[in-house]
């Protein structure tokens, strides 16, 4: 038993001056535990309303990407379906592109993309999955001309095709 004391404030009835006095910590008063909260439910992701294409489309024209290419991947890469280009004004245009695109993949519950580039953010390349998308600052694009990459059908993958 815990005989420890600790001191209670108690008003004398006949004076009405407070006083203190010394009980042992048994006499303690015992404080009710709070009540439980019933544990809270997880939200299950809305399943997505519209196509990764078009929202990722859509929310690069909403934040003023310029010069949006669309390459249908498919036949082409195993990677992925298609692949979006776009140019930002500047690094800090092409950072909150980048930004404002990842936070709505995973507000429409397409999950967490991973990005590369972020730090610079001369050429952002995110991963949605089925589509990639890159990101550049106008100087970056010309120099790598992905477009020209990707949606040219070489005569050497013409061979193999066939």
């Amino acid at each position: 038993m815990n005989w420890a004391l600790f001191y209670a404030r108690v008003t004398d009835v006949t004076s009405g001056s407070p006083t203190l006095t010394r009980k042992a910590a048994h006499e303690a008063p015992v404080a009710e535990p709070a009540p439980k909260r019933a544990p809270r439910a997880k939200k299950a992701a809305p399943p997505p309303q519209v196509s990764l294409e078009e929202l990722i489309l859509s929310r690069l024209d909403d934040d003023k990407a310029q010069d949006i290419v669309l390459i249908d991947l498919k036949g082409k890469s195993p990677m992925a379906d298609a692949m979006i280009v776009a140019t930002g004004r500047s690094q800090r245009h092409v950072g909150a592109l980048a930004d404002h695109l990842t936070r709505a993949l995973k507000e429409a519950g397409f999950g967490k993309a991973p990005v590369e580039g972020m730090p610079q953010c001369d050429w952002v390349l995110i991963d949605a999955g089925d589509v990639i998308v890159h990101l550049f600052r106008p100087e970056v694009r010309t120099f790598y001309n992905i477009e020209k990459i990707w949606s040219v059908d070489t005569p050497s993958r013409h061979l193999i095709a066939n």
